[in-house]
C-alpha cells in the first residue's frame, strides 16, 4: 500500500495551501477545482454528547480536503451515536446539534459518493485505514525524527484509531459477507494505533519510545506485568488473561478504567524513580529491586499501620515469606492504595477514612492471594461489593460522599452555626475511634454515619438503606468482630454529631486555646504589681518573707484561671458529648472538681496562715538569712508538682515524646490527664538543640517585656494610685449612678485600663524587635545579600564559575566528593583543575540565563552581546574569555596607564595584573588581533612583516623592555586605527578591499615608524624583499610598493573574511572590548535584570545541597489551581478602555525598556507593524506582563527547560558542550528525545482548570486560549470537572467527572483520563477541592503550588534539584515534609502602595518566615511557592482543608495539619518564585480583609486548639504571635485606644479629673500630673515595620533602608499601614462575633485608576468611616471639656497618636486614590453619590447601583450571628449613650443640677425631634404630590414653630449657642447607637414601622458622614498643588524611572 502523509487541517478554506501530498492520491480527477466545504462544527458540541463523538468530527474536518467520502463516513457514525445515546434529544442543545449534523449529511451525501475512489464505502474505508496503519508501522520505531514528523506520527494514530471504530461499525452493519472480507482489522485497534496516555504510551505501540526504553521504566513495567501467583482467571471466572496487576484489581474491586490507567502510570513512575535512586549502579537497574518497593510501602503506608496501631487493630498488609511473592504483594497493596486513593473523590480529605476503606480491602485482598476461607460463611474470602464496572464508586464513595454533601447544605454557604453541621474534620475524626468499625464491611447504610437529619425528620435515603446482612468476620489473629451491631438490633437512627471538637463563635477560644500563655501574663501581671507596691529595688528582696509570700498569692489566681479553663472546656465540648469517649468525660469532669478544690482551698489556707511563719535559721554567710514557710506555701508546694513534672519533660523532650506517641498501656495511662486521645497532635516535641534555641529567643523577649513594663508602665502608677484612694470626691459634675463606690474605684480603672490592654499588647512589639535582630543575624550568617549590587558582582564574577560547580554541577561528575565543611564554606577560590570541565558548563548555562533575559525582553541585543561568554576549547585549559560587561573600558583604561608610564615593565606588568579583569582585556585583544591578522593576511611578504613585528613585540615582552623599545605614547593612535579596521571587517563590503589595506598599510607606518624604536629593522626586511622580488633600479628611497595591496591580480589580504559564525562572533567580541566605554554598574540598565543576576549570584555562595544528576533526582510536580483569572489578553482587552487607558498602552509607558527591547526584538518600530503581523507575540508580551495564566505557565515550564539542560549536561561530552545545547539538540534528534524521556520522569505541570470544560462547551475564549497554551508546552497538562447531562429512563441528570486532558497539534485537546465523580467536587471551598480533583493527575514525590499570580525564571529553575534533596536531607531526627521558598514580590515598581504592600509581603516572606523555621519551628504553609513532600501529604489528607468558612484560610491548614501530624517544615532563601500582589487600595483592603478572616476562623477553629494546647510553653508562644496573635494584639491595641479615651470621657465628663488634679495641686502630688498624662500609645504599625527595614537592609544595605524608609514616610507610608490595620481589626474582630467570611475576588488587573467615592464609601463605611468619626467625636468632646487645669502640651501628647489614627481612618482612600483631587472627577462623583443614595434598593437591585441594598447586604453577619453575639452587639452600642448622659448636664440650660431628670428630659427632646421628621416624612407622602402648596406652609408651620421654642428657652431658660453645639454632639451618637440596637434586634421589629424608621435614619446618617467626608475633599480639589502634591508621593518610584505616568492618569486612548 502507498505511503500516506498525515493530513492537515482545514483552515477557513484555504487548505489548498496546505494540502499535503499524498502518493496515492495524486491522481484525484476534478477534486482540485471544487472548493472543500466548510468544516463542520467540533469544539462546541452538547454536553452529553461531546466526549463520544468529538474525535470522530474532528477527525472527519482534518481528512475532509483528501477523503470527503471518509469524512462523510465519519461524520454518519457520529450522528449515529448521538441518535444511540439520546433517541428523544432531551439533553440540552443535542435536538439542534442532531438537526444541524443531519442536514450536513444530506448535503454531503451525493457529492462525496461521487468522489468516492472505491466501489463501496467498506472498500473506500479499509484503503484509506489501511494506508494509515502501514504509515504508522513504518515509523513507529523512529524516534528520533523530527518533531514535525513526530506530530505526523501522532496525527496518524488517532485517525487510525477513529477509522478502526467507523470501518468496525460499518463492516458489523453491512453483514455476513463483509465480515468474511474484513481481512485487514483482526488486529486490536490500540496494538498499532496506541491508546491516549499522558506520560508513559504503555500499550504496545508505545515500546519503542525512549521513556520506555529507560531500564528503570522496563524493570517498573516487568514487575507490575509479573502475574504468576495471583488467582488465575479461572478462578475468577473471567474471560481472558490478566494483563497486569491493577487489571486484576480493577477486575476484583470494580475501580473505573480511568482509574486503573492513571494510577498504573502513577505507581510506575514512582517505582523507577525510586529504583533508580536506591540503585546507584547501572548493571542492576534492570530488575526492581526490593529498596525501591519497601521505600514507597514505608511512605505510604506510615499513616496506615499508625492508625492501625491507635486503634489497636492488627494491620492488613500481611506478606508471603517468599521473596518474589512478597514483592507481588507489595505491588497489589500498594496498587490498591492508590486505586482506592484515585477514585476517593471528596473522601481524600479524609485521610484515615480510606485507611478503614483499604483495611478492609487489604483483607480481601490477602484472602483472595491466599485463598483464605471465612469463618462465618465458609466460603472463599471475595470482595464485598464484587467488581462490576464502577462497584467502588457507586457502593463504597458516593454513600460517604452523600453524607459530606448533605452535612455541606445544612451548613447554608457558612453561615450556619458550626455545631449544626459535620464539616470534613468531624466526618474523618469519626475513624479515630474504635466505634468507626460498627459501620462494617460491607458498610451499614443504617448506621448513625450515614444519618444527617435529625430523629425527627425523615430521611429518604436512609429508610431505603441497605439492609444487606453483615458479614462478621473474626480475623485469623482472633481479634475481636468488625461489626460490633447486629442485624437484629433494630432502633430509631440519631445524628451522631459534632466529633471531639466544636468551633464555637467566642473570643474566649483565644483564652482556651492559649490558656497557659493567658494564666502566665496574668500572674506575672499581679506579681509585678505585687513587687511594685513593695517598691522592690534588688531580686534578693524576693525572698523577704511578707513579699514571698504575697507573690505567692498569684498561685491563686492561677487556680482559679484553670477553674474557669475547666468550665470553658465543658460549655465547648459540650456538643460533641454524644462522640466523647466516657473517659474524656470523666477527664473533664475530674479537672472541673480538683480545680474547684483548688481554687477553694489555696485562698482559705491563705488567710488562715497569712503572716504565720514557721522560719529556721541557715548558716553563716548565706544570702538568706532565715528559711520561713507557712502552710500555704506547703499547700502551693503541692499544687505545683504537676507543673515540676511538667518541667522535667519539657526539659527532656525525648521521653515526653515517647510517652505521648506510644500505644503501651503503661503510656496511654500516663499521659490521660494532660493528653487527649487524640489520633492527631501526639509527639510534636522537637530536639533538645531546638527546643534550647528558641526558649532562649522568648527568654530574651520575655525579660525584656516585663522589664518594660515594669519600670514604664506599672511602678509609675503605685504612688498615683494609692494617692487617689485617698482623696475623696464629693461633688460630681453629674448625677453619679454609684455614689458609694469607695476608694474612687472609677478613676482607678480609667487609668490602669489602658495600661493593662498595653501589657497585655505589647509582647508582641518586643516579638518584633527580637524578630528583626535574630532574623537580621540569620541572615547575615547565611550570606543573604553577599552581591546586592552589580559592582559587587563585577568583583565577584571570577569566582561564580567555581560556586557553580559546587553548588549546581552533581558530585560525581566534577570528582569532587568532599562534604563542604563547616558553616562558612569558601567558595571564593580559583578554578581547580578538576573543575576545568565545570568550566564550559558554567559558560553555558550562563549563556542560556542571559539568552532567556533576552527572550524575556529584560536586555537588548546590545546587552547580549556584552553579557555573553564565548564558548571556546580554551574553556578545558581553564582560560575564561569573561563578558565583555566585565571588560569594558578595561583595556581603554590599560592603554592610558601604559601611555603615560614611567618605570620598568615589572611595575606596569603589576599594575595591570592587579586588576584581574584589565589584564584579561589586554591580553585577549593581543591574542584576537593576532588571530584576526594571521587569517585577514594572505601575502607572502606581507605576513613575514607581520610576523617579525609579533616577534619584536613577544621579545622584548620576554626581555622586560617593552617600555624601551616602543613609544607607548602612540597606542592611542594604534586603538583608533585598529577600531577602524575592524569596523571594515564587521561590515564586510567587498567594495572596501581598498580602505582595509590602506587601514593597515596605517597601522604598517603607525607601528614602525612612530612606535618601534628598532622598526628599522621591519623597513630592511621590506627593503630585502622588494630587492629579490624587483628590479633596484625602481627603488627610491621609500615605500612606494602596494604592501597590503593587490597586485597582478593576486590579493595581499583575504577580504571579505570567511563566513564563519565563530570568527564573526570573534571579530564582534574585539570592536566591543575595544569601543565599550560603559562602566559594569550600567548593564544591565533593566532593574528587574539586575536583582535576578544578583539574587542567582548571591545564592550560589549559600549552603544548599549537593547536585544530583538529573536521572537520580527527586521527580515533582506543579500544579496551579485556575478558575475565572485572564489567561491570555485578547487584541480586544489590549486596547479596550473602560477604565480610562488601554492595557497596551499602559504596559508601554510602564514597561518603556522592555516595550523598546520587544520590538527591537520583532524588528519592529511602532505598534502598528505589530498588530499587522504579530498579533499572538503581542498578546504574549502584554500578558507576560500582567497577573495571567500564561506568564505563570511560561515561568514554571522553565523546569523542564533546566532539566533538559541540566541532563545534557550530565551526559555531554567536551565536544558536545563545545558545540552548545541548542545546537546539539537540534541536531542529535535521538539525544533530545531522550531529554524529554528524563524531563517527562521527573517533572510534571498540571493545571487545574475547574471551568474548562463548560468554557469549551460555550465557545469561551478562555477555552481556546488554554488550548494554545498547551500547543505551546506540549507537556502541559490540564486537569478540569466536566459537568454534563446523561439520560437515564429518558431524563437527564448531571454526571460530574475528573478528566485529564492534552493538545495534540492538529486536533486540539484530546482526553487521557477520566474518572467519574460520585457528585459535585466543590461542596466546601472552592480552591482546595480544585487541588484536590486534579492532584491526582500529579506525579512524583513532591509537589509545587503555585498560584495563578506567580511566576518562575530559568535561573533559579537550575537549583530545583538541589531544593528537592532536602527531602532526603536527615537533620535531626526526621527529613522535612514540606519545604518553604522566597517571594519576590513583582508587582512593587510603579504606584507608592504597591511598593509599600512589595516590601511589607518581601519582609514576610523572608525575615519572619526564616525566623519562623529556625528557631522558633512554627512556620507553616503560608501561600504557594512551597514544596510538598507528595507522598506523605496525598496520604494525610491532601495540601489543604476544604470545610466551608471554617477553611477560608485554606493553604495554613496545610502546615497546621502537617505539623500536627508530626511533619517539620523548613524554609530555605537560596530559590525564590515570583508573586504578583494587588497594588491598588481597594484591592489591597479586599485581601487584609479575606485574610483577617481567614485569622478569625483559625481563632475557632480545632487545629489552632490543638497546637496551642499541645506544643511546650515557648513554642506555644511562637505559636500565637505568628498566627491569630498579631490579628488579637492589633485589635486590643485598638481597644486600648478606646477604653483609653472613654475614660478619659469619663473623667472629664464626671468631674473626677478636675478634683483629682486640684487635690494633687494643693497636696503637691507630681506624679498624679505625670500618670493621667502620660498614657499616648506606640502604634503598633511603627514598631512593627522593623523587620522589613532590617531585611532591606540585609539584602540592598543599610544606607539604602534608611533612605528607602524615610522616602517611605514621606509617600505616607505610615498612613497606609495605620489604614490597614484598621481593615484588619475591623474583619477580625467582627467575624470572630458574628461569621461572615467570605472570599474576596481582588482581581489581577493593573490599577493606576481613579475610584468613585461613592465605592469608597461602600467599602470603608463601617471599617473605618464609623470608627474615626467616633474616635474624632471623642477627641472633640474632650478638648471642649477639659479645664484650663490641663495644659495644652500635655493634651498634644496624650491624643497626637489617636488624631492622626483618626485622620487616617476617614481620609486614606481618598489621599491613595488617584486623582482623588482632580476637580472634574469631584464632580462626577458628587453626581454618582447622590444617584446612588437616592436609588430604590430590593431584590434583583446591586449594592453598588443602590444605597438601600447595600445597607441591607452590610448587615448579613448580624442576621446569621446567635444571641450571645447580639447581646454583646447591644452592649457595645451602649457606649454612644455615654455621650448624651454625661453631656446634657454640662448644658447651660441645666443650670447645674445634677437630678436624673434632667437626662429623662434629653430623652424627650429626642423623641420630639424624630416625631418631627416623622411628621415631615408623612406630609411628603400625604401632600408633596397634589398638594404641594399646603406642604410648603406645613413645613413653614413646623420651622417656626421650633424657632420659637429655642428663642423662648434661650430667653426663660438660658439655652446658649453653646448648649446647641453640645446638644449635638450628644445626641449624634444616641442616633447611631439606636441604629445599631435595631439591626442587632432585628427580628423583633423586621415587620413594624420601627425597622422602616431605623433605616431612614440610617440613610440620614450615611449621608450626614458622606457630605461631611466629601466637603474637605472638594476644598482641597479647587486647590491645584494638591492634586500634583497627590500625584507625587503616589507615583514617586514611577517618576524616579522616568516612566510616563500622567498620560495614563489623563488617560489618553493610544500612544504609538
Amino acid at each position: 500500500m502507498s505511503e500516506i502523509v498525515v493530513a492537515d487541517p482545514i483552515y477557513d478554506g484555504r487548505a489548498e495551501e496546505k494540502r499535503p501530498i499524498t502518493r496515492y492520491l495524486t491522481m484525484g480527477s476534478g477534486s482540485g477545482h471544487n472548493h472543500p466545504p466548510e468544516p463542520f462544527e467540533s469544539e462546541r458540541l452538547p454536553a452529553t454528547l461531546a466526549s463520544k463523538i468529538q474525535s470522530f468530527l474532528r477527525v472527519a474536518n482534518l481528512i475532509e480536503s483528501e477523503e470527503p467520502r471518509i469524512a462523510y463516513l465519519c461524520r454518519f457514525h457520529a450522528f449515529e451515536i448521538a441518535h444511540n445515546m439520546d433517541r428523544h434529544s432531551n439533553g440540552r442543545g443535542v435536538r439542534q446539534f442532531k438537526t444541524t449534523l443531519l442536514q450536513r449529511l444530506e448535503q454531503d451525501e451525493e457529492t462525496t459518493i461521487r468522489k468516492r475512489k472505491e466501489k463501496s464505502d467498506i472498500r473506500e474505508l479499509r484503503r484509506v485505514y489501511h494506508a494509515y496503519k502501514e504509515y504508522i508501522i513504518k515509523h513507529e520505531g523512529a524516534f528520533s525524527i523530527e518533531n514535525s514528523h513526530r506530530e505526523k506520527l501522532i496525527n496518524a494514530r488517532i485517525i487510525g484509531s477513529v477509522l478502526f471504530e467507523v470501518l468496525k461499525t460499518v463492516s458489523n452493519t453491512a453483514g455476513p459477507q463483509a465480515l468474511a472480507n474484513r481481512g485487514g482489522i483482526q488486529t486490536k485497534p490500540f496494538d498499532i494505533f496506541g491508546m491516549p496516555y499522558n506520560i508513559l504510551p504503555l500499550d504496545q505501540g508505545g515500546i519503542q519510545q525512549p521513556i520506555m526504553q529507560l531500564p528503570e521504566i522496563k524493570a517498573a513495567v516487568a514487575a507490575i506485568r509479573y502475574i504468576r501467583g495471583i488467582p488465575s482467571n479461572e478462578d475468577l471466572q473471567k474471560h481472558g488473561t490478566f494483563i497486569d496487576l491493577f487489571d486484576f484489581l480493577q477486575y476484583c474491586f470494580g475501580f473505573q478504567e480511568g482509574n486503573v490507567a492513571n494510577q498504573r502510570e502513577h505507581l510506575l513512575l514512582l517505582l523507577a524513580n525510586i529504583h533508580k535512586r536506591k540503585t546507584p549502579k547501572q548493571t542492576s537497574v534492570s530488575k526492581l529491586g526490593d529498596a525501591a518497593v519497601d521505600e514507597l510501602m514505608r511512605r505510604i503506608f506510615k499513616n496506615y499501620t499508625n492508625w492501625c496501631k491507635f486503634l489497636g487493630r492488627k494491620s492488613n498488609i500481611r506478606l508471603p515469606y517468599v521473596k518474589q511473592e512478597a514483592q507481588q504483594y507489595k505491588l497489589l497493596f500498594l496498587g490498591l492504595y492508590l486505586l482506592i486513593w484515585g477514585e476517593a473523590a471528596n473522601l481524600r480529605f479524609m485521610p484515615e477514612c480510606l485507611c478503614y476503606i483499604f483495611h478492609h480491602m487489604a483483607y480481601e485482598l490477602h484472602g483472595m492471594l491466599t485463598g483464605a476461607v471465612s469463618l462465618t460463611t465458609w466460603e472463599k474470602v471475595m470482595p464485598a461489593y464484587g467488581g462490576q464496572s464502577e462497584s467502588f464508586l457507586n457502593n463504597v464513595v458516593t454513600p460517604i460522599y452523600g453524607v459530606i454533601r448533605e452535612e455541606a447544605e445544612k451548613s447554608k454557604c457558612g453561615t450556619a452555626d458550626h455545631s449544626t453541621w459535620r464539616n470534613y474534620d468531624d466526618l474523618n475524626e469519626y475513624f479515630w475511634s474504635p466505634d468507626c468499625f460498627e459501620i462494617g464491611w460491607p458498610m451499614r447504610l443504617d448506621h448513625d454515619f450515614f444519618f444527617t437529619d435529625s430523629p425527627k425528620k425523615s430521611n429518604a435515603k436512609n429508610a431505603s438503606a441497605s439492609t444487606a446482612p453483615v458479614e462478621e468476620r473474626r480475623k485469623e489473629d482472633g481479634e475481636e468482630d468488625e461489626v460490633g451491631v447486629t442485624k437484629e438490633e433494630v432502633r430509631e437512627p440519631k445524628w451522631l454529631g459534632k466529633t471531639n471538637f466544636v468551633e464555637v463563635r467566642s473570643f474566649w477560644q483565644i483564652f482556651r486555646s492559649f490558656d497557659r500563655m493567658w494564666s502566665f501574663f496574668i500572674v506575672s501581671l499581679q506579681a509585678l504589681i505585687i513587687m511594685a507596691c513593695h517598691e522592690l529595688e534588688s531580686p534578693l528582696q524576693l525572698f523577704d518573707k511578707v513579699i514571698f509570700e504575697d507573690i505567692m498569692s498569684i498561685f491563686i489566681t492561677s487556680a482559679f484561671l484553670k477553674f474557669i479553663q475547666a468550665i470553658l472546656d465543658i460549655a465547648f465540648t459540650w456538643k460533641v458529648r454524644q462522640t466523647l469517649d466516657f473517659s474524656a468525660k470523666v477527664k473533664h469532669v475530674m479537672k472541673l472538681g480538683v480545680a474547684m478544690i483548688w481554687t477553694i482551698v489555696l485562698p482559705v489556707y491563705y488567710a488562715n496562715s497569712r503572716r504565720k511563719y514557721t522560719c529556721y535559721p541557715t548558716t553563716y554567710g548565706s544570702w538568706v538569712q532565715e528559711w520561713c514557710f507557712s502552710s500555704f506555701m506547703v499547700a502551693v508546694a503541692i499544687y505545683l508538682m504537676t507543673n515540676a513534672v511538667e518541667m522535667v519533660l519539657f526539659l527532656v523532650p525525648s521521653i515526653r515524646k515517647y510517652i505521648e506517641v506510644s500505644n503501651y498501656r503503661i503510656c496511654t495511662i500516663l499521659s490521660w490527664w494532660t493528653q487527649p486521645r487524640l489520633y492527631v497532635a501526639r509527639g510534636l516535641q522537637e530536639s533538645q538543640l531546638s527546643v534550647l534555641k528558641y526558649t532562649l529567643f522568648w527568654v530574651l523577649v520575655l525579660l525584656s517585656k516585663f522589664s518594660f513594663s515594669y519600670f514604664f508602665e506599672i511602678k509609675p502608677l503605685i504612688e498615683p494610685t494609692k494617692q487617689i484612694m485617698k482623696i475623696g470626691v464629693q461633688m460630681y459634675d453629674w448625677h453619679e449612678l454609684f455614689p458609694k463606690v469607695k476608694n474612687n474605684a472609677g478613676a482607678i480603672a480609667a487609668i490602669w485600663a489602658p495600661i493593662i490592654v498595653v501589657y497585655f499588647m505589647d509582647t508582641q512589639i518586643w516579638y518584633s524587635v527580637f524578630c528583626t535582630i535574630f532574623g537580621g543575624v540569620y541572615g547575615i550568617l547565611h550570606h543573604l545579600g553577599e552581591i546586592r549590587t552589580l559592582g559587587m558582582l563585577r568583583s565577584r564574577f571570577h569566582s561564580l564559575p567555581s560556586a557553580f560547580n559546587i553548588s549546581l554541577i552533581p558530585p560525581s561528575l566534577r570528582n569532587d566528593q568532599k562534604r563542604r565543611k563547616g558553616f562558612f564554606y569558601n567558595k571564593f577560590r580559583k578554578v581547580s583543575k578538576s573543575e576545568k570541565n565545570g568550566l564550559a558548563k558554567f559558560v553555558l548555562v550562563w549563556n542560556q540565563i542571559i539568552n532567556s533575559f533576552r527572550l524575556e525582553d529584560l536586555i537588548n541585543n546590545r546587552e547580549l552581546d556584552l553579557m555573553t561568554m564565548p564558548m571556546s576549547s580554551e574553556l578545558f585549559s581553564g582560560i575564561v574569555r569573561w563578558p565583555v560587561f566585565l571588560l569594558a573600558n578595561k583595556f581603554s583604561t590599560a592603554l592610558s596607564i601604559a601611555k603615560d608610564f614611567v618605570g620598568r615593565d615589572e611595575s606596569l606588568v603589576r599594575k595591570l595584573r592587579k586588576d584581574e579583569y584589565m589584564y584579561c582585556a589586554v591580553k585577549e585583544c593581543y591574542e584576537s588581533l593576532k588571530y584576526i591578522l594571521e587569517i585577514l593576511i594572505i601575502g607572502d611578504l606581507e605576513k613575514r612583516i607581520v610576523s617579525a613585528i609579533l616577534t619584536e613585540i613577544e621579545e622584548s615582552i620576554t626581555r622586560s623592555s617593552l617600555l624601551e623599545d616602543f613609544r607607548m605614547i602612540k597606542v592611542p593612535d594604534l586603538l583608533a586605527k585598529c577600531i577602524e579596521l575592524i569596523e571594515l571587517l564587521v561590515e564586510g563590503n567587498e567594495d572596501h578591499h581598498g580602505k582595509v589595506a590602506k587601514v593597515l598599510q596605517d597601522i604598517f607606518e603607525l607601528v614602525t615608524n612612530d612606535m618601534m624604536t628598532t622598526g628599522f629593522r621591519i623597513l630592511e626586511l621590506l627593503d630585502s624583499s622588494q630587492q629579490t622580488e624587483t628590479d633596484a633600479a625602481y627603488f627610491s628611497g621609500s615605500i612606494e610598493s602596494p604592501l597590503f595591496g593587490s597586485a597582478g591580480g593576486k590579493n595581499s589580504i583575504h577580504f571579505p573574511l570567511p563566513d564563519s559564525a565563530a570568527l564573526n562572533e570573534q571579530i564582534k567580541r574585539f570592536l566591543l572590548l575595544l569601543t565599550v566605554q560603559d562602566t559594569a554598574m550600567d548593564i544591565p540598565t533593566n532593574l528587574e535584570a539586575r536583582r535576578r543576576i544578583s539574587f542567582f549570584a548571591t545564592s550560589l555562595f549559600m549552603n544548599m545541597p549537593h547536585a544530583p544528576t538529573v536521572a537520580n533526582m527527586v521527580p515533582f510536580s506543579v500544579m496551579t489551581p485556575h478558575y475565572l483569572e485572564d489567561i491570555n489578553f485578547s487584541m480586544e482587552e489590549l486596547h479596550s478602555s473602560q477604565r480610562e487607558v488601554s492595557i497596551i498602552f499602559y504596559m508601554q509607558k510602564i514597561f518603556p525598556d522592555e516595550w523598546k527591547n520587544f520590538l527591537e526584538r520583532m524588528g519592529y518600530e511602532n505598534l502598528d507593524g505589530l498588530e499587522k503581523d504579530k498579533k499572538e507575540e503581542l498578546r504574549n508580551w502584554a500578558s507576560f506582563r500582567g497577573q495571567t495564566l500564561s506568564r505563570t505557565v511560561r515561568g514554571m515550564m522553565y523546569y523542564r527547560e533546566a532539566l533538559k539542560l541540566q541532563a545534557f549536561l550530565d551526559v555531554a561530552e567536551d565536544e558536545d558542550i563545545l558545540e552548545g545545547y541548542d545546537a546539539v539538540e537540534s541536531r542529535n534528534h535521538a539525544l533530545s528525545a531522550q531529554l524529554d524521556a528524563l524531563a517527562d520522569m521527573k517533572f510534571t505541570y498540571v493545571v487545574t482548570c475547574q471551568l474548562f470544560g463548560s468554557q469549551k462547551a460555550a465557545g469561551d475564549p478562555h477555552a481556546q486560549d488554554l488550548i494554545d497554551l498547551m500547543k505551546r508546552y506540549p507537556t502541559l497538562r490540564v486537569a478540569y470537572v466536566e459537568e454534563k447531562e446523561e439520560i437515564v429512563e429518558n431524563k437527564p441528570c448531571k454526571v460530574y467527572s475528573s478528566v485529564l486532558v492534552k493538545a495534540i497539534p492538529d486536533f486540539g485537546d484530546q482526553e487521557i483520563y477520566r474518572i467519574k465523580l460520585p457528585g459535585a467536587p466543590t461542596i466546601g471551598e472552592g480552591k482546595p477541592e480544585n487541588q484536590n480533583h486534579g492532584i491526582i493527575f500529579t506525579r512524583g514525590e513532591a509537589l509545587q503550588t503555585i498560584d495563578m499570580n506567580q511566576d518562575n525564571y530559568l535561573e533559579e529553575a537550575f537549583k530545583m534539584r538541589n531544593l528537592l534533596q532536602e527531602f532526603l536531607q536527615n537533620r535531626g531526627r526526621r527529613p522535612p515534609i514540606l519545604l518553604g521558598l522566597r517571594e519576590h514580590i513583582f508587582t512593587g515598581s510603579v504606584s507608592s502602595l504597591a511598593w509599600f504592600m512589595s516590601y511589607q509581603e518581601t519582609s514576610f516572606v523572608t525575615i519572619g518566615q526564616r525566623l519562623l523555621a529556625n528557631p522558633l519551628r512554627v512556620r507553616f504553609h503560608y501561600g504557594h511557592p512551597d514544596v510538598f513532600d507528595r507522598l506523605f501529604h496525598i496520604t494525610r489528607g491532601g495540601l489543604s482543608k476544604a470545610s466551608k468558612t471554617i477553611n477560608l484560610s485554606e493553604d495554613v491548614f496545610a502546615g497546621y495539619n502537617s505539623t500536627l501530624r508530626r511533619g517539620w517544615i523548613t524554609y530555605h532563601e537560596y530559590m525564590q518564585v515570583g508573586k504578583g500582589r494587588d497594588v491598588g487600595l481597594n484591592q489591597i483592603s479586599k485581601f487584609e480583609a479575606k485574610v483577617a478572616n481567614g485569622n478569625s476562623e483559625q481563632t475557632i477553629s480545632r487545629d489552632i486548639y490543638r497546637l496551642g494546647r499541645q506544643f511546650d510553653f515557648f513554642r506555644m508562644l511562637s505559636c500565637y504571635f505568628t498566627t491569630i496573635g498579631f490579628y488579637f494584639s492589633s485589635l486590643i491595641s485598638v481597644i486600648g485606644i478606646y477604653v483609653f479615651l472613654y475614660g478619659q470621657l469619663y473623667l472629664v465628663l464626671s468631674g473626677l479629673e478636675k478634683a483629682l488634679i486640684i487635690e494633687a495641686r494643693l497636696q503637691n502630688i507630681q506624679s498624679l500630673e505625670t500618670a493621667l498624662a502620660s498614657q499616648s500609645f506606640i502604634q503598633l504599625g511603627l514598631l512593627t515595620g522593623m523587620p522589613m527595614v532590617m531585611e532591606i537592609g540585609l539584602e540592598k544595605g543599610f544606607l539604602n533602608a534608611l533612605k528607602d524608609f524615610v522616602l517611605m514616610q514621606l509617600q505616607l507610608a505610615s498612613v497606609f499601614f495605620t489604614f490597614s490595620f484598621g481593615t484588619k481589626i475591623h474583619y477580625y474582630g467582627r467575624t470572630i462575633l458574628h461569621g461572615g467570611a467570605k472570599y474576596r475576588p481582588t482581581g489581577r488587573k493593573v490599577v493606576v485608576f481613579h475610584t468613585s467615592f461613592t465605592e469608597n464609601y461602600r467599602l470603608y463605611s463601617r471599617s473605618h468611616f464609623v470608627k474615626g468619626f467616633e474616635l474624632l467625636l471623642l477627641l472633640i468632646v474632650y478638648n471642649l471639656f477639659r479645664r484650663s487645669y490641663e495644659s495644652g502640651m500635655a493634651y498634644v501628647l496624650i491624643t497626637y497618636s489617636i488624631w492622626f489614627m483618626s485622620i487616617t481612618w476617614l481620609f486614606a482612600p481618598f489621599l491613595f486614590n488617584p486623582s482623588g483631587f482632580s476637580w472634574d472627577k469631584i464632580v462626577d462623583d458628587w453626581k454618582d453619590w447622590n444617584k446612588w443614595i437616592r436609588q430604590q434598593g430590593g431584590i434583583g437591585v446591586q449594592q453598588d447601583k443602590s444605597w438601600q441594598s447595600w445597607w441591607i447586604d452590610e448587615q448579613d453577619h448580624i442576621r446569621h450571628s446567635g444571641m450571645s453575639s447580639r447581646l454583646f452587639e447591644i452592649l457595645l452600642s451602649v457606649r454612644f449613650f455615654l455621650y448624651q448622659y454625661g453631656l446634657v448636664y454640662h448644658l447651660d440650660i441645666s443650670q447645674n443640677s445634677r437630678n436624673f431628670l434632667v437626662y429623662l428630659l434629653s430623652w424627650i427632646v429626642i423623641l420630639v425631634v424624630f416625631l418631627l421628621v416623622k411628621a415631615v416624612n408623612l406630609g411628603r407622602q400625604q401632600f408633596s404630590a397634589r398638594y404641594h402648596l399646603v406642604f410648603r406652609l406645613f413645613k413653614a408651620i413646623l420651622f417656626l414653630g421650633v424657632l420659637s421654642i429655642i428663642i423662648s428657652l434661650s430667653v426663660v431658660c438660658h439655652l446658649s449657642w453653646m448648649d446647641l453645639v453640645v446638644c449635638c454632639l450628644a445626641f449624634l451618637p444616641t442616633g447611631w447607637g439606636l441604629i445599631l440596637f435595631a439591626q442587632a434586634v432585628r427580628p423583633l421589629i423586621e415587620n413594624t414601622g420601627l425597622w422602616e424608621f431605623t433605616r431612614v435614619l440610617a440613610k440620614t446618617y450615611d449621608y450626614g458622614m458622606g457630605v461631611g467626608l466629601f466637603t474637605p475633599i472638594a476644598v482641597l480639589a479647587w486647590l491645584p498643588i494638591i492634586s500634583a502634591f497627590q500625584t507625587r508621593f503616589l507615583f514617586n518610584e514611577a517618576f524616579n524611572r522616568h516612566l510616563q505616568i500622567q498620560p495614563i492618569l489623563q488617560g489618553k486612548k493610544k500612544n504609538r
